[in-house]
């Protein structure tokens, strides 16, 4: 039984994220980094109420699993531990409770949560879940100091509504782009068609976001695209795994190809460690259901640890041992 009505935690018999220590009660939570899952945003329709990426926070959480005897081994990604010998405090907060039906609550009920993690001072990894699911997370932010959203991903999502919804998961940029505590923003990974119309990426690019395409990634490489991005002294780092090329990324909810290799998404998670403070991060868009081999959420998993990893090396997280 929960402590706390906020929040499901992990029940026993099913994997914490990296076997993690387990919160049942956000007021006591002591981390470094606070997992934390949403598995249900605000659907377009009645087929969105169960949404295929709702089962994604459960099966990241499996697949973290086959690192958790390796964190502690010689890691050549960083030349040495993956946590730079340092102590990180990772805790799996479950995941956030919620009503069926009740779409604002749920993210009001989401923001609440977040807000909690923020007050005790850890640093939220929110598993989605679609892609509605960040815009409660970002407005768990107000108050805090401003900081340069950062979004990988195939599509810009800047739609000021979809069937009537402004909440939905084609909204969530130009929600961000509406909350002042957001200082910048710079999207990575665009190609092909999406909902966005010539409207919309006007309206971004007139709010000043920095649209660049999965092409000019591959051309230019990735340090020249962190040239690109707003200095700041926060950053937070939203990531819809469609902008993965879809042959190392077959199970989200759009597959595409031509987009992000896994060695420009580690380089480009840790260069931006390296530019600024990580204020939170999310994952979204994965759909189990739909996944070969578990390869998308492996890949996931392996991301999120490198930035884990360079936010321990940068000093960030953990202390010394």
């Amino acid at each position: 039984m929960t402590n706390d009505s906020r929040i499901v935690p992990v029940p026993i018999g099913k994997p914490a994220f990296l076997e993690a220590p387990r919160c049942d009660n956000l007021d006591t939570l002591d981390a470094d980094i606070a997992i934390i899952g949403v598995p249900y945003g605000v659907p377009y329709g009645m087929e969105g109420t169960t949404s295929p990426s709702s089962t994604a926070p459960a099966a990241l959480r499996e697949q973290s699993l086959r690192w958790v005897p390796l964190l502690d081994h010689y890691d050549f990604d960083f030349g040495g531990d993956l946590f730079a010998g340092r102590e990180v405090r990772i805790v799996d907060c479950g995941d956030v409770a919620m009503t069926p039906g009740d779409f604002a609550g749920n993210a009001a009920a989401t923001t609440t949560v977040i807000k909690a993690i923020l007050a005790r001072g850890a640093v939220p990894f929110v598993l989605g879940g679609d892609d509605s699911i960040p815009i409660p997370v970002f407005r768990a932010y107000e108050g805090q100091p401003p900081m340069v959203m950062i979004q990988i991903d195939q599509h810009i999502d800047w739609r000021d509504e979809r069937f009537g919804t402004t909440q939905g998961l084609s909204s969530t940029m130009r929600r961000a782009s509406e909350m002042p505590w957001i200082s910048g923003m710079a999207q990575i990974g665009m190609r092909g068609a999406g909902s966005a119309r010539q409207g919309e990426v006007d309206d971004a690019l007139a709010y000043g976001s920095i649209l660049i395409r999965a092409t000019e990634l591959h051309e230019a490489g990735v340090a020249a695209i962190l040239e690109r991005i707003p200095d700041a002294d926060r950053y937070y780092i939203t990531f819809d795994l469609d902008a993965l090329d879809a042959t190392i990324a077959p199970g989200v909810l759009a597959p595409g190809f031509g987009g992000i290799t896994y060695d420009e998404a580690s380089d480009l998670l840790r260069g931006i460690a390296r530019k600024g403070q990580i204020a939170g991060y999310d994952v979204v868009e994965i759909a189990p259901a739909h996944d070969v081999a578990n390869l998308t959420s492996q890949v996931c998993v392996r991301l999120t640890l490198n930035l884990m990893g360079a936010m321990a090396h940068a000093g960030q997280i953990g202390r010394a041992r």
